[in-house]
């Protein structure tokens, strides 16, 4: 087999390829700078609770359109999502609860609550499309959804770049000098939720999250500036998705998770050769002379 009929013939001969690559790719560049910003406010669980979060909503959109419509669907979880976040805030303000603990109290109950109303109206194949997504059945109306919740990030990124930043690294100091900590805080949270239902068109509610914490706990291996881990983030989860589609295609392998897997393979590789990584740490270092 030549490296072609390897690496480009799939893509190239078939519209499903492609429209799954393209949307793979989309979600890169939307979903892997916000799991940056996510871990770098060590809210990685809390975006894995929201993935959960939106299912629900999710259901609820299977149940309207009578089966799998992702936009009906991507609708219900962002409304579902939106829903979660506002409550556990409510719930963390007026309360004794920290933020993390009232998001995973609500996750449970989401998650529960998504697959029962699945699993009674639907079939078991409905509901594992639902949990593990169908990137690989990704229509065109779904295909513009996913790279219209990519722009509408990235546009928001750049307008309200330092104070999100700010909140990010000092949320004492944006609220002392008048910054509205609180409202950049919910955009972010609407970030993270819009991005999570555009994973969800593609790798399902179990795995969505995946597209943003991996590529950025990556990029923390082998990145020390913020546009560097931005960068890295993007370029490992495009490089996670065209190798996940291009392995499961030729091994018959479930495209999600292989997008996830391959991932993980890098994080993986990346623990040991990162200038952050484990090996780096065992080779010794010469002393500053002088």
């Amino acid at each position: 087999m030549s490296a072609y009929d390897l690496l480009l013939a799939p893509i190239v001969d078939y519209g499903f390829m492609r429209r799954a690559l393209v949307a793979t790719l989309a979600l890169a560049i939307g979903a892997a700078p916000v799991g940056v910003l996510l871990m770098l406010r060590r809210m990685s669980l809390v975006g894995d609770a929201m993935a959960h979060a939106v299912l629900p909503g999710a259901a609820v959109g299977f149940l309207i359109a009578g089966g799998l419509s992702l936009p009906m669907m991507g609708l219900g979880g962002l409304i579902a999502g939106l829903s979660v976040a506002l409550l556990s805030g409510i719930v963390s303000r007026a309360t004794d609860l920290n933020e993390d603990a009232s998001f995973a109290s609500f996750y449970l109950a989401s998650l529960a609550l998504g697959v029962l109303i699945v699993s009674l109206r639907g079939s078991n194949v409905d509901l594992l499309h639902v949990l593990f997504g169908t990137i690989l059945a990704i229509d065109s109306e779904a295909l513009v959804l996913v790279a219209g919740i990519a722009t509408l990030t990235l546009l928001t990124l750049a307008i309200v770049y330092r104070p999100l930043v700010a909140e990010c690294f000092d949320p004492g100091f944006l609220r002392a000098v008048g910054g509205r900590g609180p409202l950049y805080h919910l955009l972010f949270m609407f970030l993270v939720v819009i991005n999570l239902v555009a994973g969800f068109q593609t790798l399902g509610t179990l795995m969505s999250v995946g597209m943003m914490t991996l590529p950025a706990a990556v990029a923390h291996l082998w990145a020390r500036s913020l546009p560097g881990l931005f960068a890295v983030a993007a370029a490992v989860a495009a490089v996670s998705g065209y190798v996940g589609l291009i392995v499961s295609f030729h091994l018959g392998f479930a495209s999600g998770p292989t997008i996830i897997l391959t991932a993980a393979s890098i994080y993986l590789a990346s623990l040991l050769v990162a200038p952050a990584g484990a090996l780096r740490r065992l080779i010794p270092r010469p002393h500053l002379a002088g």
